[in-house]
């Protein structure tokens, strides 16, 4: 699945970054700058496997987008945004409600997208993402409840284990609408980051041999426009 992940997204990517002369289209030259906000809905794949319920988290930054060209139908351009975003885990023991731990984990996170929209330059536009995105971990905070030592059979190593690998990496990508106007650009999205790095060590003597995040995010974008 990884590999044909990377793939995909490789494709769609150089798609969109062909040179003009390759190309039989519509040049434009649009770069277009603003600001995003979101939330997150967060879970950790483990493995040996954690029990948990998605984690609520915040998510906004700044964005850039250029647009270089109109190929038949198909607006073709190029997506960077740097934002903030809160990613971790809640456990949730249906039969031991006593027994909470959530984990909140920050990140610097830079996506790198290929943007595909089909519509109306002035009007509505319905887009694609896809990319590479890297991540920087900043910091966490832990909250506990219950007495743990109380109960048998659970996976508690994680609980006090700090973050080992701070760089982040995975692919990204969702679908959306956008409403462009005189006022500026306003856009709606649905988007999924899938870790293919792990945040605790991975290798043979470390407990465990997955722990990456998975992340569906809905963003809301206003972008105002440079140069058309």
């Amino acid at each position: 699945m990884k590999l044909k992940t990377i793939i995909g997204t490789a494709f769609i990517v150089s798609a969109c970054t062909l040179p003009a002369s390759a190309q039989v289209g519509e040049q434009r030259h649009n770069f277009s700058v603003g600001v995003n906000g979101g939330i997150n809905l967060n879970s950790v794949s483990f493995s040996p496997r954690v029990r948990q319920k998605n984690l609520m988290g915040i998510n906004g930054g700044v964005t850039a987008r250029y647009i270089p060209e109109k190929y038949f139908s198909m607006i073709c351009g190029a997506q960077i945004e740097l934002n903030f975003s809160q990613h971790g885990w809640d456990e949730f023991y249906e039969d031991y409600p006593a027994l909470q731990y959530t984990r909140k984990m920050n990140y610097a996170e830079i996506p790198f997208l290929a943007h595909l929209a089909f519509g109306k330059d002035r009007g509505l536009q319905f887009f694609i993402h896809a990319g590479p995105q890297i991540g920087f971990f900043l910091g966490d905070s832990r909250s506990i409840s219950g007495n743990w030592g109380d109960y048998k059979g659970f996976t508690v190593e994680q609980h006090d284990k700090a973050v080992e690998n701070k760089f982040d990496y995975g692919i990204t990508g969702g679908a959306g609408v956008e409403l462009r106007t005189k006022a500026g650009n306003f856009l709606v999205e649905g988007r999924y980051y899938y870790a293919l790095s792990d945040f605790y060590g991975s290798t043979k003597r470390d407990y465990f041999s997955r722990s990456a995040h998975g992340v569906i995010t809905a963003k809301i974008t206003y972008l105002f426009d440079l140069k058309k």
